[in-house]
């Protein structure tokens, strides 16, 4: 019987394949989920320096904190793990929001990607599964339910800080080629942006989410840097409107007194204002304007990629 079914679901899979299976919609950046060693002081920076609201918060059946989520706005969110091992690479995973998280997932499989046999529902009802992306990242595709404590909290914990919106995220990426097969080819991300620090080789590659306007930043290394050097490197953008303001709103909060490093707006190469926070595990937030500072596009980079 066992037999059987297998040879159904890869009949199935190989009728999917040759039919050709459309992607569902990918309407925008879900969250970033970073691993925290002190989650008391990761919660101060979040909700004290940033604004944010949490939601909710989650224990282990046996006891001990086991995540938590910090509310940019409706649908966008930064969560928050224990850390498995001190001095490792912050990152956790990365998420993309589907309205059809089995047609998505039905989809991957049709294109090769190793995928689970079904999504699942997580603790606070929304459907999910997660795919490996070429550099080893977690990418895990969401379906916010009607009945998930997303919907649930509509209009609740919103933020009163300095954005209420994740612009972007940033990745480590070893080889650019595999990347673009996986995020432009498969995925449907469209390229909207090329920079260079010093224009001999590429640095950053900018792919925009195909059904939205939030993009994923790909850092591109020849070498890439240690775990215990990545934080900064992995990273969340924060939309800010005005960057004067944006400071002038930090420096007003009760938390600032704690956060002993300057803050220092500066023009990125895309010739935006930034300023970059970091959090007490060195996971850097960049608040950044939408806009250049005379109006004008940047150019994108010609140079080559570093490999």
């Amino acid at each position: 019987m066992a037999v059987m079914r297998t040879g159904i679901l890869l009949l199935a899979g190989a009728l999917a394949h040759a039919a050709g299976i459309d992607r569902p919609p990918i309407t925008g950046v879900a969250h970033i989920a970073l691993y925290s060693h002190d989650i008391e002081k990761t919660r101060e920076f979040y909700r004290g320096m940033l604004g944010l609201g949490e939601p909710y918060s989650l224990n282990n059946p046996g006891g001990g904190f086991a995540m938590t989520f910090f509310k940019v706005n409706e649908r966008q969110y930064v969560e928050i793990f224990p850390e498995k091992q001190p001095g490792t690479d912050r990152l956790a995973h990365i998420s993309v929001e589907t309205p059809d998280i089995e047609g998505m997932r039905r989809y991957l499989e049709s294109k090769g990607v190793a995928v689970p046999k079904q999504a699942n529902t997580g603790r606070i009802e929304n459907r999910s599964f997660n795919v490996k992306d070429p550099d080893g990242h977690t990418v895990e595709f969401v379906q916010y339910m009607p009945d998930g404590w997303s919907v649930r909290e509509k209009g609740k914990h919103l933020s009163t800080g300095v954005s209420s919106r994740i612009l972007h995220i940033g990745i480590l990426v070893g080889a650019l080629e595999p990347a673009m097969k996986f995020y432009r080819d498969t995925l449907g991300f469209t390229e909207i942006w090329r920079g260079s620090k010093e224009g001999k080789t590429l640095d950053w590659v900018n792919m925009k989410v195909p059904d939205g306007g939030d993009y994923i930043e790909f850092m591109l290394y020849s070498k890439l840097p240690d775990e215990t050097k990545r934080g900064s490197q992995h990273h969340i953008c924060l939309a800010a409107p005005d960057m004067a303001e944006a400071v002038k709103r930090i420096e007003a909060l009760p938390a600032r007194k704690n956060y002993t490093r300057p803050l220092e707006p500066r023009t990125g190469t895309n010739r935006k204002r930034q300023l970059n926070l970091f959090d007490p595990d060195g996971t850097r937030t960049e608040l950044m304007e939408l806009g250049t500072v005379d109006g004008k596009p940047t150019p994108s980079s010609p140079a080559p990629p570093p490999r």
